[in-house]
C-alpha cells in the first residue's frame, strides 16, 4: 500500500500493551479498521480488550473473545464491531458478517487480518505484536491521515510521562465545535486532571484583507491566551482551572478539575438558581478593570485583543455567507449584501461610549461549572474563555441570557437582566456610574451580532464541517434574534431581515 508510514514501539509488558489500547481509543474514529496481527500470545486480545473498555469508560466492561461467533458489537461512545477471522471459512463471508456496515457507522477491530486480508481497506491501520525477550514490539502501519492521529495520542503520553504522569489512566471527556478537545486524567494515587488537547492548525485561506478568519475574527490559535485570562480570572477570584503544565508548542495542557455539574438539569432546562449565580459571577467580573497585557511566561506576554468593528462585522457576515444562501439556495445580491454591512456600520457606532471591559465570549451553558460545596461567585466555574477580548460587556450577558445551547424562560430571562443590572449598580460609584440605558442597548445591538453569527455558524459547522447536529439549535438562536431585533435601535437591521426572507418568530 502506498502512502503508509510507520511507527515501532516497545512494550516491556503487560501495562504497557494495555496502556497503548487505551491510547489508541482516543485516536480512532468512525471509519477506521484496526488490524491486529501477532502469533497466538502476542498481546492481541489483550489490546483490543483494553482499547474496548477504554472507549466504554468501563474498567469492567465483559469483552468475550468473538474467536466462535467471529464478530462481536458493542454499542459505545463510537460503536465497535470487534472481528477474530481465524474460524472464517472464506474470505468472502466477511461481507456476511456485516463489515462494510460496522466500518460505516463505527470502528472496526479485526484480529487475524491476513485471513481476508484483500477485503480490507487499504486505508486500514495495520498493528503488528511480536514477542521480544519478556515483552513485545508493536509495529504500527497506516496511511498518514490516519497515523497523525496516533502519533498525537503517543505524543501526549510522552508529555504527560516527563511531567510525572506516567501511567495516567487517559479517557476522553468531550471536544467541541473548535480543534479543541478535552480528557479525563486520573494518576496512580488517585489524583484528577483535565488535558487539554490542542493542536496547532495550518492557517486557512484569507477572507479579508489577507487574513484566515481566526485572525480577523481573534480567534485564539494557541494556548497562551487561555493560559493568561485563566490566571487573570483566578488573580480576582473566580473559579477558573489552574494550570500546571503547558507545552505551548504543541499544544498541550494538564488544568485543574472543576467538576462535572453544569447549569441545565437532566433534560437540558436551565435551572434557575444556578443561571442567576452565572450572572452575579459576570457582574463581578465586570466590576474589575483588566489589563490589556498579561504576563504569561518570561518571554510572551498575552495583549487581549480589541473586539473591533472588522471583527464584529466578520461575526455578523455569517449571516450572510452561511445562512442566507442555506434558506433560500442563492447568494444574496450585492445591494443585499451592501445594504447588511451598512447597517452593521451603523449599529457599531451606535456602541461608541459603551462600557469596554473583558468580555469571555462564551460565557453560557456548556462553559460553566456548578461547584454546589463553594460559596459565592466561587460555585461558578469557568472553562472557556480562550477568546476573550476587550469590548461591550453586554456581550457576556448576552450570551447568557440568551443561551444558545439551552431555551432560558422569559420569566428568568427578565431576572437576569434585574439581578445583573442591580449588582452593577451597587458595584458603581458616584465617579464611574453605571450607564443603564446605554448597557440595554448595547445589550440588544450585541444579542444581535452574536445571533446573526450563529445563525450562520451552525450552517458552516453542517455544511463545511460535516457536523449537522449544530442545526438544532437553529430555532432558538431565530428566536434570540427576533428578540434583539425589538430594540429601537435594532430597526433597520429588523427590516432587512424581514424583505430578505429570514425566519423570525412574531415579536
Amino acid at each position: 500500500m502506498n502512502g503508509q508510514t510507520v511507527i515501532i514501539l516497545d512494550l516491556p509488558g503487560e501495562a504497557e500493551t494495555m496502556r497503548l489500547g487505551e491510547d489508541l481509543a482516543l485516536a480512532l474514529k468512525v471509519g477506521d479498521c484496526l488490524a491486529l496481527s501477532g502469533d497466538l500470545g502476542a498481546g492481541k486480545s489483550t489490546l483490543a480488550r483494553a482499547l474496548l473498555r477504554a472507549l466504554a469508560d468501563d474498567d469492567d466492561l465483559e469483552v468475550p473473545s468473538p474467536t466462535f461467533t467471529l464478530v462481536q458489537s458493542y454499542d459505545l461512545r463510537i460503536p465497535v464491531a470487534h472481528f477474530d477471522l481465524y474460524r472464517l471459512g472464506d474470505a468472502s463471508e466477511l461481507d456476511e458478517l456485516g463489515f462494510d456496515e460496522a466500518l460505516s457507522n463505527g470502528i472496526c477491530i479485526v484480529e487475524w487480518p491476513e485471513i481476508a486480508e484483500d477485503l480490507l481497506p487499504d486505508s486500514r491501520i495495520t498493528l503488528k505484536l511480536e514477542h521480544r525477550g519478556s515483552g513485545r514490539v508493536a509495529t504500527i502501519t497506516a496511511p498518514e491521515e490516519r497515523m497523525k492521529r496516533i502519533r498525537r495520542v503517543l505524543a501526549i503520553r510522552d508529555a504527560l510521562t516527563g511531567w510525572g504522569y506516567a501511567g495516567a489512566r487517559r479517557r476522553y471527556l468531550t471536544g467541541d465545535a473548535s480543534v479543541r478537545a478535552y480528557e479525563t486524567l486520573r494518576t496512580a494515587d488517585g489524583r484528577d486532571f483535565i488535558l487539554m488537547d490542542w493542536p496547532r492548525q495550518p492557517e486557512g485561506p484569507p477572507v479579508l484583507d489577507g487574513k484566515p478568519y481566526p485572525k480577523v475574527a481573534h480567534i485564539a490559535e494557541d494556548a497562551y491566551p487561555f493560559v493568561a485570562i485563566a490566571g487573570y480570572l483566578r488573580e480576582i477570584g473566580l473559579a477558573a482551572p489552574q494550570v500546571f503544565n503547558a507545552d505551548y508548542e504543541q499544544g498541550i495542557l494538564v488544568i485543574e478539575d472543576l467538576g462535572r455539574e453544569g447549569v441545565l438539569d437532566e433534560s437540558g432546562r436551565p435551572i434557575a438558581d444556578r443561571y442567576r449565580e452565572s450572572v452575579a459571577c459576570l457582574a463581578f467580573l465586570h466590576g474589575h478593570q483588566v489589563s490589556q497585557d498579561i504576563p504569561v511566561t518570561d518571554a510572551h506576554v498575552h495583549h487581549i485583543p480589541d473586539f473591533d468593528p472588522t471583527a464584529m462585522k466578520m461575526e455578523a457576515r455569517l449571516l450572510l455567507d452561511w445562512h442566507l444562501p442555506w434558506k433560500r439556495g442563492a447568494q444574496p445580491s450585492e445591494e443585499e449584501r451592501q445594504d447588511y454591512l451598512a447597517i452593521w456600520d451603523g449599529l457599531i457606532r451606535e456602541l461608541e461610549g459603551s462600557e469596554r471591559n473583558l468580555l469571555l465570549r462564551d460565557f453560557h451553558s456548556p462553559n460553566i461549572i456548578w461547584r454546589p460545596h463553594e460559596s459565592g461567585v466561587h460555585r461558578i466555574g469557568i472553562i472557556d474563555f480562550q477568546d476573550a477580548m476587550i469590548g461591550p460587556t453586554a456581550y457576556d450577558l448576552a450570551a447568557i441570557v440568551q443561551d444558545a445551547r439551552a431555551d432560558v424562560p422569559a420569566t428568568l430571562a427578565e431576572q437576569m437582566m434585574v439581578d445583573y443590572v442591580t449588582l452593577r449598580r451597587s458595584l458603581s460609584s458616584p465617579s464611574s456610574p453605571f450607564d443603564e440605558p446605554a448597557f440595554l442597548k448595547a445589550f440588544s445591538i450585541m444579542a444581535a451580532q452574536r445571533n446573526c453569527k450563529l445563525a450562520g455558524l451552525w450552517v458552516r459547522l453542517k455544511e463545511r464541517d460535516g457536523k449537522p447536529g449544530y442545526m438544532k439549535h437553529m430555532p432558538r438562536t431565530l428566536r434570540y434574534l427576533a428578540a434583539a431585533l425589538r430594540h429601537e435601535a435594532l430597526a433597520p437591521l429588523r427590516d432587512w431581515c424581514h424583505k430578505a426572507g429570514i425566519d423570525l418568530p412574531e415579536s
